[in-house]
């Protein structure tokens, strides 16, 4: 699906990351040392330079201390009607 970082839902996915990151009191530094990645990994999704598959997302939430499924609701609503 080329192009998908840009559709609103998963800009909308990496909007809720980086405002829970925040929330966290994190800076993308701090994210990615507790993701064991280089600072780059978190500023190249946050930028949606990297897509995130969804194995890495639920950790990056897992790190944040949020659930990953909570999200899913919004996300599926911003998603396209084709792809429902």
């Amino acid at each position: 699906m080329a192009g998908a970082v840009r559709t609103e839902a998963y800009q909308f996915l990496l909007s809720e990351l980086i405002r829970l990151r925040q929330e966290a009191g994190l800076s993308q530094a701090g994210l990615a040392k507790l993701l064991g990645k280089p600072p780059s990994y978190v500023g190249k999704f946050e930028l949606a330079e990297r897509r995130l598959d969804i194995v890495e997302t639920i950790v990056i939430f897992k790190a944040l201390k949020a659930d990953a499924f909570a999200i899913i609701p919004a996300v599926s609503d911003l998603a396209p009607d084709r792809l429902r």
